[in-house]
């Protein structure tokens, strides 16, 4: 479990300063994401983005799997 963590918290710390750019090929902005700002901080919790990624990772690792 704190496997889980460590790898969650390092992935929010990567991406983090990525979100703008992210922003403009669709992350943050399916169905499901929630955007809200607090204190003029902007934060971005992208759960519809995260289980189409996590979907398409999938059948990646799938197919290579077949191949």
């Amino acid at each position: 479990m704190i496997r889980w963590v460590i790898a969650i918290f390092v992935l929010i710390s990567v991406f983090y300063p990525l979100l703008p750019f992210l922003g403009r090929v669709g992350i943050g902005r399916l169905p499901g994401d929630v955007r809200f700002q607090w204190r003029g901080v902007i934060f971005c919790l992208p759960f519809g983005s995260t289980l189409l990624w996590s979907a398409i990772a999938f059948l990646v690792a799938k197919l290579i799997r077949l191949a």
